[in-house]
């Protein structure tokens, strides 16, 4: 499954064989098409997400999926990015607030850097936090924005860190955050906060990977 958010809605890209697989989208607010080879009617797709919020889901199809992804991907100028769920060992979470929404922090990969060590350094300078231990991959995360009239395709990458939780969180202000806190991440997710779709899809899987499993081994 190749997975993309676009204004908050998920597309997904799959091979026609897998489309039973789909049972959690059997709604009827999910769009279902199957790809003709052209390029037109991929972006007939996106930009029907671009401008509203009419379903929940959007399932693109086709015999041939690697024809499929690469025909999307050339619509748009790709992006990688690289960021962190850093816990402590009060299991609290390292959250931020930006553009009012929470977030986890994240940044840009730069040139020569690996993966992992563009998370650890964008997890320090957008919170202050620098006792970080990188533990292993959680998920990787594809949405897309415009800037003027170019696509951008996001691709980030998630870390799980480990931290003391000694430091006091020191929020980048230049980078527009407001505030850099530790918080359970079970109240903040059930408190219904403003956050993207993205991000809830991180700490459902840092969940299912780490808190249920470390809850069968006690």
């Amino acid at each position: 499954m190749y997975k993309i958010y676009i204004n908050e809605t998920p597309l997904i890209l799959s091979r026609t064989s897998m489309l039973a697989a789909y049972t959690f989208y059997a709604k009827d607010k999910v769009l279902v098409v199957r790809y003709t080879g052209k390029s037109k009617n991929l972006l007939q797709c996106i930009d029907l997400l671009e401008k509203s919020s009419r379903y929940d889901a959007v399932i693109i199809h086709s015999d041939d999926y690697r024809i499929l992804k690469d025909d999307f991907n050339a619509l748009f100028k790709k992006i990688y990015a690289a960021g962190g769920v850093v816990k402590n060992p009060k299991n609290e979470v390292l959250f931020i607030f930006r553009k009012k929404r929470w977030d986890l922090p994240k940044g840009k990969i730069d040139k020569g850097e690996s993966k992992s060590e563009a998370a650890l350094r964008e997890v320090e300078e957008e919170t202050g936090v620098s006792d970080l231990n990188l533990k292993s991959k959680i998920i990787k995360t594809r949405h897309t924005y415009k800037e003027g009239k170019k696509r951008i395709l996001k691709i980030v990458y998630w870390y799980l860190m480990e931290s003391a939780g000694l430091e006091k969180p020191r929020p980048q202000i230049e980078e527009n955050i407001e505030k850099a806190k530790w918080i359970e991440p079970g109240q903040l997710l059930t408190s219904n906060p403003k956050m993207y779709r993205s991000i809830k899809e991180v700490m459902r899987k840092y969940y299912q990977l780490y808190i249920h499993r470390l809850s069968k081994e006690v």
